[in-house]
């Protein structure tokens, strides 16, 4: 059966500088094992599924898979999905927020003319780091324990843990190397750094995680991470918003996240969305 397609680029500055998603416009139908085998096969680090909402209260739902695992929520599928979307004739039930459903539960995303935003989710878990994680995450990075500024879980779904550096010209020196990591599961890691004052950006980021088989991955441009991020750093005075993020610099892209932050407390995360590829897909 043929089902529309998009790959989209999302996060870029300029073309093919942020993070490719492939979107199947059309999941009716399909099973877990058929989403999964598919979003393997293309190779991206996520592959979503559009599906009719179950929620009264959503626009539509989505799936979210990676090479190896579906998940509840991440940030640059749900803006990616979104503008895929609407690209493909989806009428939202409000003309600036469209609502997703996912498998953490009901997303808002904010539009207007430049960009679409997600309202930053709940954590799953925050606060501090452990010795025992500490030293692990040292191992890894190949640094010492004395260079980390700060450390903090802010995990909102993937499982993030965030090292903060002295700046972001330390960031970007990290040569991170997982065979190092000796504890349980997979690791995700969130490293950050402020650029100077005056800088385009405020600070680099950079998402490092093992994948199924223990290697490690990079990611260009990550929305759930920098929604954590943004959620402890501004909390705790460490950074005020609005600001831009720069992400995949090591991996020769020009990511760019713009995070806001409304009267309410409510943190945004928006950037650039454009579809590249569009047609059918045969499944």
């Amino acid at each position: 059966m043929k089902r529309r397609f998009q790959q989209v680029d999302v996060f870029g500055a300029e073309a093919f500088t942020g993070n490719p998603l492939a979107v199947v416009l059309d999941g009716e139908g399909l099973s877990t094992q058929q989403m999964q085998n598919f979003a393997r096969w293309t190779n991206l680090s996520e592959t979503t599924f559009v599906l009719p909402p179950d929620s009264d209260d959503a626009d539509y739902r989505v799936r979210i898979f990676t090479l190896a695992r579906e998940l509840p929520f991440a940030g640059h599928p749900t803006l990616g999905s979104c503008h895929a979307w609407l690209a493909a004739g989806g009428t939202p039930r409000q003309a600036d927020r469209v609502v997703q459903e996912c498998g953490a539960g009901l997303v808002p995303i904010r539009r207007d003319d430049k960009r679409l935003a997600f309202a930053a989710p709940p954590l799953l878990r925050s606060g501090p780091v452990d010795d025992v994680m500490q030293a692990q995450l040292a191992t890894v990075l190949g640094i010492d324990r004395e260079q980390f500024v700060d450390t903090q879980w802010v995990d909102n779904g993937p499982g993030w843990v965030a090292v903060m550096l002295a700046d972001a010209a330390s960031v970007l020196a990290i040569e991170p190397d997982f065979s190092q990591y000796t504890g349980d599961g997979s690791l995700d890691i969130g490293i950050v750094g402020p650029y100077p004052e005056g800088s385009e950006c405020a600070i680099e980021v950079r998402a490092v995680f093992s994948d199924e088989h223990g290697a490690m991955r990079e990611d260009p441009a990550t929305g759930s991470l920098n929604a954590s991020l943004a959620q402890w750093l501004i909390h705790s005075g460490n950074i005020a918003a609005p600001y831009i993020a720069s992400q995949g610099t090591c991996l020769g892209r020009q990511a760019r996240l713009r995070i806001d932050q409304d009267s309410d407390g409510t943190i945004w995360v928006g950037g650039a969305s454009v579809t590249y590829i569009s047609g059918e897909v045969d499944l």
